[in-house]
């Protein structure tokens, strides 16, 4: 698949068509407030709808409870048991590479601080480790899962934050495009597919090239599921790479939006870290996974651990040898990394369950100027532009 200036500016102008449509019809009527109350408690596929539930919003979330007919089942488990072989290192690369990768686009930064609810950082990072760890459940598409849900209410979220900003008219969308468009979706999806994936190859995380591609066939299907134009996805790792090159060029860049943002995410993970002795690691993890141009726009602090941090390879190295060559360090390791993901989203969450809710919103304050073999091991697609 090519990508060029004139097809990316295509992608600019599509929003979300179904969702879009669903969430006019809910503002219009006055049945947000309703939709939101009733929706708390559906949280599992296959769960009964409650009495009262709007029948536009009944329709949608029949017409999007299934997923697409091209799944292949059996590359989904595959990215199933490789999120379970490397769950800590990839909640490390969401949460210190692919967040910052969104906050470096100015127009995506402006968008993530325009709701209420977004505006709380705890919220915005539990909401996406929670939803990486539905889709990775065994039963994230059965009854009794609770990705579907998710993605139909992240889907719905999207709608209302274009429906509140063009409404409102406030955002040039003859300049910028359709808010949260087509293109910057795929952006996303590229952020916390091939984004994650560059991020363990730069930690020393030794993975497959079966498991890359598993991984991010994964993020293909949520990208359906959450209303992005398939036809104009890459389909593989090089085309990933031409695609998420490309659209970082046109859009990357410095925004006071994106440093408030990254601020936050740095308070927060200092919190969540016992003591304060190793504050400075989570800085230092950033910087290190995202590079100093993108760290500097983003305002990261430069710390003492910076060159501590680049020992991580050497010491994943150890700890995936001592996995490798024994049973039982295999059992403990995988015990800890989903100890650590359970205790980072409890601290997140404040043991609570994260709820998607469509905003009835927004900021007044907001404002818009412009299992790893060791053979075929993954190597990164190289860059395509200079």
């Amino acid at each position: 698949m090519t990508y060029t200036e004139t097809s990316m500016d295509a992608l600019r102008r599509d929003g979300d068509e179904l969702a879009d449509a669903v969430v006019a019809t809910l503002f219009e009527r006055g049945e947000v407030g309703k939709f939101n109350s009733l929706m708390r408690y559906v949280s599992t596929t296959g769960q009964e709808l409650p009495d009262g539930l709007p029948g536009v919003a009944r329709e949608y979330l029949r017409t999007t409870s299934v997923p697409p007919d091209w799944v292949d089942w059996a590359e989904m488990e595959r990215a199933r048991l490789f999120f379970i072989d490397n769950n800590v290192h990839i909640s490390t690369a969401l949460s210190f590479a692919s967040m910052p990768a969104c906050y470096v686009v100015p127009n995506v930064a402006r968008l993530l601080s325009a709701t209420h609810g977004l505006n709380y950082p705890s919220k915005r990072m539990a909401e996406t480790g929670q939803f990486t760890v539905y889709l990775m459940r065994p039963d994230a598409f059965e009854a009794g899962g609770r990705f579907i849900p998710a993605a139909q209410k992240v889907r719905l979220l999207h709608a209302a934050v274009r429906h509140h900003l063009k409404r409102e008219n406030r955002w040039d969308t003859d300049t910028l495009g359709v808010p949260i468009c087509q293109e910057d979706m795929i952006g996303g999806q590229m952020f916390f597919s091939l984004t994650v994936l560059d991020s363990l190859h730069r930690l020393g995380v030794h993975m497959s090239a079966e498991g890359a591609d598993a991984y991010y066939y994964a993020w293909r299907v949520v990208g359906a599921m959450l209303g992005v134009d398939q036809t104009a996805v890459p389909t593989t790792l090089d085309e990933a790479r031409r695609f998420l090159d490309l659209y970082m060029l046109r859009h990357m860049g410095p925004s006071e939006e994106g440093a408030h943002l990254t601020r936050q995410l740095i308070d927060l993970y200092e919190e969540v870290v016992p003591g304060t002795l190793f504050d400075p690691v989570v800085s230092a993890l950033i910087r290190y996974l995202v590079g100093d141009t993108c760290a500097d726009w983003l305002e990261v602090p430069r710390t003492s651990w910076d060159t501590v941090v680049k020992a991580a390879p050497h010491l994943l190295g150890v700890l995936e040898t001592i996995e490798d060559r024994s049973p039982l360090g295999a059992w403990a390791l995988d015990r800890l990394g989903h100890l650590t993901t359970a205790l980072e989203l409890s601290s997140l969450t404040r043991g609570r369950v994260m709820h998607y809710a469509i905003p009835e919103q927004l900021r007044k304050e907001y404002g818009v100027g412009g299992a790893a073999s060791r053979t075929h091991r993954w190597s990164p697609p190289p860059a395509t532009v200079s």
